[in-house]
């Protein structure tokens, strides 16, 4: 295709009725396109067939439609796939698609690599690339919907993959229209997870912009240990962190609650003193805490808690009459779980280290 061409996949309807008025067609144009490519899967404007052959051929010349591409799938026993996806620059990213009993969740990834640095997280490990376009987040989600023939539609998208998305929000944010536009994808708030590591400014601004659920990427309730493991901390500490969560709360329904991720580390954050400091920072903030336990990764010096630690500190939570789940572990041998995410190539699953696993991403 020509670099010429301007890349329709992630435009949201606003933005396609102003292509379309600029050819001098109606704006009735920007939702027949919208139904084509995102509701059927087809990116050949000749196959657009309420598109006069003129306009066809136009659009031709002017546009196409252009998703990223699958390198390479891993899949695990249990049905869960992660998929290796090239970028046009020759970054590669990596999403998860996580088949469950009533719905299939995607996790998908805003940005090549990640700059945040977060100690239990491979993909911070291996750095910064760059941000991804609104073309390239949306495109994983048409890959997870039309690349498989006889795969289920997604009903449920979190974004927890490679990257940390209020650091590149206008991507983010368009993507997120075209997921809930009733002509593209119609998935519903509660269906749509943004999860941040604690960007304040943009989690102040957020609120105005948009009515997904939100998560926390907390894993720790006093600032010297968060300061680390997740390092952004340092600029926004948790009275921050979660005074904004509040704000976020404000205008929105009584009924939505933020989710907490706490990623629990053999012997780092995951004593019983440690829950009570969680249950202390965490009251008055109408919340639910997704407990995830560690998921190791080379180079990494930390374990996984123990099964009987996780089950104290998930208990103590609950006697605190805090909303607690645990992060149901899934697969084998993929490198597809929480903070696995590296976006490399994997030249043989055999004899990989059976520990690494998928975790099941809760969502509501």
């Amino acid at each position: 295709m020509s670099k010429d061409r301007i890349n329709l996949l992630g435009f949201t309807y606003d933005s396609l009725v102003d292509f379309f008025q600029s050819l001098g067609e109606p704006s009735f144009r920007a939702s027949q396109l919208m139904k084509w490519v995102h509701q059927r899967g087809i990116i050949d404007f000749d196959k657009m067939t309420d598109f006069s052959v003129n306009l066809r051929s136009q659009l031709s010349e002017v546009a196409e439609i252009r998703p990223p591409k699958i390198e390479e799938c891993l899949t695990s026993p249990e049905g869960t796939k992660k998929y290796l996806i090239k970028l046009d620059s020759g970054s590669m990213i990596e999403m998860v698609k996580i088949p469950e009993k009533k719905r299939l969740t995607l996790c998908i990834s805003s940005q090549a690599g990640c700059a945040l640095q977060c100690t239990f997280c491979a993909t911070g490990d291996q750095g910064f690339e760059r941000n991804l376009t609104n073309s390239e987040i949306i495109g994983q989600l048409w890959l997870a919907n039309f690349n498989d023939l006889y795969s289920q539609p997604i009903s449920n998208v979190v974004f927890m993959g490679m990257g940390e998305p209020l650091l590149n929000i206008e991507p983010v944010l368009a993507s997120i229209n075209l997921m809930q536009h009733q002509n593209a994808y119609g998935l519903s708030k509660r269906r749509i997870t943004l999860s941040t590591s604690g960007i304040v400014p943009e989690i102040e601004k957020l609120a105005s912009r948009t009515d997904v659920s939100l998560a926390i990427s907390l894993h720790a309730a006093n600032n010297s240990l968060r300061d680390e493991i997740v390092p952004i901390n340092k600029k926004y500490p948790i009275d921050q962190l979660l005074n904004s969560c509040k704000q976020y709360l404000k205008n929105k329904s009584k009924r939505q609650t933020i989710t907490i991720e706490y990623i629990l580390i053999d012997g780092v954050n995951d004593s019983i003193e440690h829950a009570k400091e969680l249950v202390k920072v965490l009251k008055g903030l109408s919340c639910k805490v997704n407990l995830i336990p560690f998921n190791p990764f080379d180079g990494s010096n930390y374990a996984r808690s123990l099964d009987e630690t996780i089950q104290a500190f998930k208990d103590f939570l609950i006697q605190k009459e805090i909303i607690t789940t645990l992060r149901i572990t899934r697969g084998d041998a993929i490198d597809g779980a929480c903070g696995q995410l590296v976006g490399k190539l994997t030249k043989s699953i055999k004899g990989k280290n059976k520990s690494n696993s998928i975790n099941l991403i809760n969502t509501s």
